[in-house]
């Protein structure tokens, strides 16, 4: 395996050594190479590669292979297993970003009617004739009510920007374009 470098028209390369066209793909995945999973060691190093570059600059796939490995038509192979995979953790991403973003907004309005009612006990208390333990109980409604609020605005504020950029690293990963070359046969 060896490391992405800028090529040109602006192409960042991801460049990969295998043994062979298999190291690809999950072993424990029954279908047919276009239509399988990739290994997981395999994604990794691509998708952390990818991670380095703008989420939207064009990638080229160089996978480097035995001159055997001819024979799986690797190119055709490669380019569709690699559209497919990724487009598909491109979806699994775009449904995590609206889940988040879902519950955020669920979390939001139980939050917001927890503070309200933390509120309006706080009044409640203030009304009547009390002792300082209840001025301790009113301040500690104030702070229950807001810290209540601190998780939905974290998810609709913070939570769901990895997740979309997970999903632009993989939707850019589905197009990318697939080279593959081939080393001399041994002697």
């Amino acid at each position: 395996m060896s490391d992405g470098a800028v090529v040109a028209g602006g192409e960042r390369r991801i460049e990969l050594r295998l043994r062979e066209l298999a190291q690809l793909f999950d072993s424990f995945d029954p279908a047919p190479f276009h239509e399988k999973d990739l290994d997981r060691d395999a994604e990794e190093f691509i998708v952390s590669w990818a991670r380095e570059f703008p989420a939207d600059a064009p990638l080229v796939f160089r996978l480097h292979l035995p001159a055997d490995q001819r024979r799986f038509e690797p190119e055709r192979t490669v380019q569709d297993a690699i559209a497919n995979y990724f487009a598909y953790r491109a979806g699994i991403a775009r449904l995590e970003v609206r889940r988040t973003l879902q519950q955020g907004r669920a979390s939001l309005g139980v939050g917001v009617l927890f503070l309200v009612a933390c509120m309006l006990l706080r009044s409640a208390l203030r009304q009547g004739e009390h002792g300082e333990w209840l001025r301790f109980v009113e301040e500690g409604l104030l702070i229950i009510g807001w810290v209540a609020m601190w998780r939905p605005l974290e998810l609709l504020l913070y939570d769901w920007w990895p997740q979309l950029r997970r999903k632009r690293t993989y939707d850019n990963l589905a197009c990318m374009r697939v080279e593959v070359l081939y080393d001399a046969p041994a002697a």
